[in-house]
């Protein structure tokens, strides 16, 4: 989980999965580009929306905006790197 400026793991051995580290590197990114708290509300406001759309907790969540960016992109090591700024608003 991604908490601006913190990453939070569930194991000390996910450190070493660069996968999950660039997934919520993603999202703190994703946190500044939004100045933070804004994020944390569009966020909320999305998985709701998906929610009431889905009726179900994974269908809403794997569809937040957010998370479509950061589950696209976890494999890509160099995307942050490539200043790939906002594409989290092509998943609209």
């Amino acid at each position: 989980m991604a908490i601006f400026p913190f990453i939070l793991l569930k194991s000390a051995k996910l450190k070493n999965d660069p996968e999950i580290i660039n997934h919520e590197k993603i999202h703190l990114r994703q946190q500044l580009e939004l100045l933070v708290f804004p994020f944390y509300t569009l966020y909320l406001l999305n998985y709701l929306i998906n929610l009431i759309r889905y009726k179900k907790h994974d269908l809403a969540y794997r569809n937040i905006i957010f998370e479509k960016e950061a589950y696209d992109y976890e494999t890509d090591l160099n995307y942050l790197k490539n200043g790939n700024w906002y594409g989290w608003i092509k998943k609209m």
